[in-house]
């Protein structure tokens, strides 16, 4: 089956989302959905939360899925907004609980805080299957970037969050807590495993040097043929040497503190004070 995907790029944080629907249906699934975030402000907003749900409601489309590749420490997640607003039930990887111990900590959060990834409606594992109307959807572990780094394969199509970019651009940083440049290579074969005529929709893009405009889309037999970082059967060794001294010299996302202390909690802001007021807590020398 191949489903139709509408991309919304955020110019923010280069981060793609996607809605993804049947081909002859109105189940949809939202993926890596965005809350724009002002850092100097500490202002949020919706505009690109609500661009997906005109679009879902201009379709007719039924949400049945908002689904997070992992915990995404470069933009702040919109899915309780978008939930609110058009339902669908929010899932991430089950390997979320060692996000959330390891931030939890990091954020002195307290027991208050649930390291159960009880805060979102479904936690996949590897070979976990789930359904958009008619079209199945299934899930591969891909962790390397973070633990709970999760591909979803929906028909011909695989939405690979920061695992791999475009093939010009490469893969993803390793370097934050629980990530493994050794890992991201296995989790890489898993995909390229995959039919060459799969497309892969990336989770971010940068513009690599020499290309003018943005892009999202590929496909296996592309990556397999032309990644600057793993294509023509790049040796594991050779990829731990490029991607570890490249990931030394990397400062950290802009958003990073914002974006973790929202995003392991699927969306939510921290709970607010006795005002109602709600803050979000700036560590030092933690990360």
């Amino acid at each position: 089956m191949t489903p139709h995907v509408k991309a919304f790029f955020d110019d923010a944080t280069n981060t793609v989302s996607y809605v993804v629907r049947e081909p002859q249906g109105r189940a949809c699934a939202i993926i890596d959905s965005v809350l724009d975030f002002d850092h100097a402000s500490g202002r949020t907003n919706t505009a690109s939360a609500d661009a997906i749900v005109a679009y879902v409601r201009e379709q007719d489309l039924n949400v049945e899925w908002i689904l997070e590749s992992h915990v995404h420490a470069d933009h702040l997640s919109a899915a309780p907004y978008i939930q609110e607003k058009v339902g669908g039930k929010i899932g991430i990887g089950d390997q979320i609980t060692v996000v959330q111990d390891t931030f939890g900590k990091v954020f002195n959060e307290g027991t208050e805080f649930q390291r159960d990834g009880s805060q979102f409606d479904a936690l996949f594992k590897e070979g976990d299957s789930f359904h958009i109307g008619q079209m199945r959807g299934d899930v591969l572990h891909t962790p390397g970037h973070t633990p709970a780094c999760l591909t979803y394969v929906i028909g011909d199509a695989a939405f690979v969050g920061d695992t791999l970019f475009m093939p010009d651009f490469g893969t993803a940083r390793c370097d934050f807590p629980g990530g493994s440049s050794e890992m991201l290579f296995r989790s890489i074969q898993k995909i390229l495993a995959l039919p060459d005529n799969t497309r892969i929709f990336v989770g971010h893009d940068y513009k690599a040097p020499g290309r003018d405009e943005y892009a999202w889309e590929t496909t296996v037999g592309e990556q397999k043929a032309l990644n600057v970082h793993v294509g023509q059967g790049r040796k594991l060794e050779d990829f731990k040497a490029m991607r570890d001294a490249r990931d030394a010299t990397l400062p950290m996302p802009r958003l990073i503190l914002p974006s973790l202390q929202v995003n392991m909690r699927a969306g939510q802001m921290p709970p607010a004070d006795e005002q109602g007021d709600v803050f979000l807590k700036l560590p030092v020398n933690k990360i």
